[in-house]
């Protein structure tokens, strides 16, 4: 499975952005998804991850109320909406795929990973 991030880029504090991760695979579905990120300096994070079957959500503490995930089986896509974004949400974002298993925070429990795009949120 390959993955392939992107819709990063430079917004002011308070500002939305909306990550896109497609997938090259003819069993979408059978994916649990995650958005993970990595600040420079700090170790990777898990921040939002969506079950294969759909059902459920499950993020950060850090970004809950703020950001959502969701799952697109048709386009074979995860997105990642960013509101009301802060500073300390730059980071490197990185989507990654494990099939047919929960939502975990770990990311030595997923298989397969995206390139990350940047997210940089100015004050």
């Amino acid at each position: 499975v390959q993955l392939q991030a992107s819709g990063g880029g430079l917004v002011q504090t308070g500002g939305s952005l909306r990550l896109s991760c497609a997938a090259s695979t003819r069993t979408f579905s059978a994916y649990t998804l995650a958005w993970f990120r990595q600040a420079p300096g700090k170790e990777r994070e898990f921040v939002a991850g969506i079950r294969w079957s759909g059902t459920s959500t499950y993020y950060a503490d850090s970004v809950k109320g703020r950001f959502t995930i969701s799952r697109d089986n048709a386009k074979n896509t995860v997105y990642l909406q960013m509101n009301s974004l802060k500073p300390e949400d730059t980071a490197v974002y990185y989507c990654a795929a494990v099939a047919f298993k929960e939502i975990v925070a770990v990311s030595t429990q997923y298989e397969y990973w995206g390139q990350g795009t940047q997210v940089t949120v100015s004050s």
